[in-house]
């Protein structure tokens, strides 16, 4: 009995909605409801549900913002002008950086001992859940090589800044 009042309100309020929604045309790129505006525009009309359109807002530019970048243009320094360094500041910061290269081409060769003396030519050997699974020594015998070879490109990266820093 509570139900009898409401089934024919949800049949109106559907009815209604049906009426809500007028004919859409599409005119090229732009849309309209307007029937005599289609007709003399020749758009077509669209089928299936509900569109809706919404407008962009159009970017004003003011005028005055080439003449701001000319400015900044001018403004800014040349690349490479920036403040001149003494010729003995710029000795001690050369010596310096000769020093942090060699501090770090001797980590990188330190290291590279220990990953060849691990990796025992190709043969390590085998740490605990390897004798069960050989799976996981191959995988570290792997990542292994790929240490190695990426220690030693570091280490001739290295070297070669060092031969930039002591030809200068």
């Amino acid at each position: 009995m509570k139900y009898t009042l409401l089934i024919p309100l949800a049949v109106l309020a559907m009815a209604m909605n049906s009426y809500a929604q007028t004919r859409i045309y599409r005119c090229g790129n732009t849309y309209t409801n307007n029937a005599a505006e289609a007709q003399s525009k020749d758009c077509k009309p669209l089928e299936g549900g509900n569109i809706t359109v919404v407008e962009g807002t159009r970017v004003s530019v003011p005028p005055a913002t080439s003449v701001r970048v000319a400015n900044a243009q001018q403004a800014a320094p040349a690349p490479g002008s920036g403040p001149r360094v003494d010729s003995n500041e710029q000795r001690s910061r050369d010596a310096d950086a000769r020093l942090i290269l060699e501090s770090e081409l001797k980590k990188a060769e330190a290291r590279h001992a220990e990953l060849i003396q691990e990796y025992n030519n190709g043969e390590p050997e085998k740490l605990g859940p390897e004798h069960r699974n050989h799976q996981k020594y191959l995988d570290r015998i792997q990542e292994l090589k790929a240490s190695i070879a990426r220690n030693e490109s570091d280490i001739a990266g290295i070297r070669r800044e060092l031969s930039r820093v002591a030809s200068k």
